[in-house]
This record gives C-alpha cells, structure tokens and sequence, in this order.
C-alpha cells in the first residue's frame, strides 16, 4: 500500500482534504474521516494550521447536518426511515435511533459523532420534530468541534506514533490490507446472521390493513399496540383506540389484558421489525392471538387516505 501520494496531499492542502472528507463521511459516505483527521494533525506545522483544519471540518460538518436537518423538516420520519433501509440492520436502526434521541436530546446531537452511525441519522431527527434551528446549529456545531478536535489534537500529540504507523502501513500495506479485509468480512457475517436470524422472525403471520379493518368492525375487535416511536407521535399524533408501548415495558403494557384477545402490533419501522419481535415477545407471554400488522404504520395510512385518528375507539379488554 502506497500512501504516500496521500501524506503529500494532506501536507499541500491539509484544510481542503480535511473539509471533504469530513463533508462527505457526514453525509453518509464511507469515508474514514477520523483517521484524515488524525494523519492531519500530525502533519499540521504550526497551531494556526491545526486550527484552521479544525475550521474546516466543523463546517464540513454543520453543513452536511444542515443538509439532514432540512431533509428532515421537509420529509419528517420518511428520511430517517429511507436512511436505515440502507443500513446492514435496518430492522432495529429506526428504534434504536429514536431511543438514542429521546434519551439525550438536545445532546444528542452533541454525542452523535462519537457514536458510528448515529450522526447521520440524528439530524434529520432534530429536523423532523422540529428543533429551534439556532439550537440545532449550536449543537451540532459543538459536536463537530470535540469531534474533531480530538481526533487533530491526538494526531499532533501523537504525532511520533502516527509516522511510525504510516510507515509501517507503507511497508506492511497487503498484510494490513488482509487484517482488514478478515476484520470486516467477520463483522458482516455477524450483521448477517443477525439478518438471516430475524428473517426466521418475520415469518410469523402477518394481518394486512383491508384485515385489520375488518376486524375492528367485528363483534369481537382486537386490541391495538402502536409501537411508533414518541418522536414520531409527536410529529403525526397519536392513533386513536391503539395503546402506546415500547419493547422495554411490553409485560406491563399487557399485563391488564386477557391471554386469549386478538392482539394487533404496528409500527413505523422498515421490515415491520418492532412489531415483529413484539408479537414473539407477547406470544412468550403467553398470549395465544398476535399478529403484526403487514406495512407497519405507513402502509394503516395508505390504506385509510389519512394520518391520525384512523385507528376505531379501542376495545375494551
């Protein structure tokens, strides 16, 4: 592996180099910002280089979340569903992230940087509900700053450490390229198993929206879990008739109900994935009748030509 075309270039236009790469890693590129980062700090020549590579990369950033941000006020959940359909595990991104969210707030956006793969995800979020956009800017603009930062900042401490690794990446680069290509390739068969395992999941019976509405006009109608996200019931209100719950409180969401009801789970999540492992979940617990409703929420929508109260007074249990 020759490197060295890439030290030259780092070295002649270090704040460029680091403005793209920080750019298009932000956006949702596969580039491997924080090791630029890390290599142009080491480079940098003075601490008035290594501040304006730092200028560099929080635009770069704020940019590219601007970019997310205004995707998410104009698409809302739609963006972030999209996104995580891109993801190896689509099935558990929309979820996690939204916890993640919920969970810090504000701060998330802060915390997003250092965690892989949430800080393209996180700003759409803070689009789609909303958030003040001088406080979205702040915030996103802070995290870029200890982000990068540190990364500059432990390249020009370790500057000495950083050449020896380059060189030796010059003079071992095929067996590096090995350790790396073993290192992913074990990663991904992991992310595939997952995948194949919830697969297997996905094959309990599914009621579609034509069904569901039928049901709900029956003598006997079933009883309704919304899984959705409080985010997005923020953004798109609640259902009406349905429960509101979470996989993590699912016992106690339940636990009033009657073992033999037909149970109806729905969420807003690609692969109706939340609903899925909600219905092995409560089947678990012992309740006989769960379906997932196929489509999740969008597809409730679709069907019924609206958003909210779409769902029939709930049942009563």
């Amino acid at each position: 592996m020759d490197i060295t075309a890439i030290i030259q270039a780092i070295q002649q236009h270090a704040e460029w180099v680091v403005f793209v790469s920080v750019l298009m890693q932000q956006v949702g590129l596969p580039v491997p910002a924080v090791p630029t980062l890390l290599v142009a700090g080491s480079l940098a020549a003075s601490s008035s280089q290594a501040t304006q590579m730092l200028a560099a990369a929080v635009l770069a950033s704020v940019l590219a979340d601007g970019i997310w941000y205004l995707a998410g006020r104009a698409f809302g959940y739609r963006i972030l569903s999209g996104l995580c359909r891109l993801s190896i595990n689509p099935g558990s991104c929309v979820s996690e992230t939204e916890a993640r969210f919920m969970r810090w707030g504000v701060w998330s956006l802060v915390i997003a940087k250092f965690v892989p793969g949430f800080s393209t995800v996180a700003p759409p979020i803070a689009g789609s509900l909303r958030m003040p956009l001088p406080s979205f800017l702040a915030a996103a603009g802070l995290g870029a700053a200890l982000w990068a930062g540190l990364a500059i900042l432990v390249g020009w401490w370790w500057r000495a450490q950083v050449e020896i690794a380059i060189n030796a990446m010059s003079s071992h680069g095929a067996s590096l390229v090995v350790v790396i290509a073993l290192a992913l390739a074990a990663w991904l068969l992991w992310k595939l198993w997952q995948k194949y395992r919830f697969g297997q999941m996905q094959t309990i019976p599914h009621i579609t929206p034509s069904e569901l509405v039928a049901a709900l006009a029956s003598d006997a109608p079933p009883l309704l879990l919304d899984f959705r996200g409080a985010a997005l019931i923020a953004q798109t209100g609640p259902l009406a008739g349905a429960a509101q719950a979470s996989l993590d409180d699912l016992p106690r969401a339940v636990s009033h109900w009657a073992k033999g009801r037909d149970i109806v789970t729905l969420c807003a999540c690609p692969e109706d994935a939340t609903a899925v492992r909600a219905a092995h979940g409560l089947r678990k617990l012992g309740y006989t009748s769960v379906r997932p409703l196929k489509g999740g929420y969008d597809s409730w929508v679709r069907h019924l030509g609206q958003q909210t109260g779409a769902l029939a007074p709930a049942a009563t249990p």
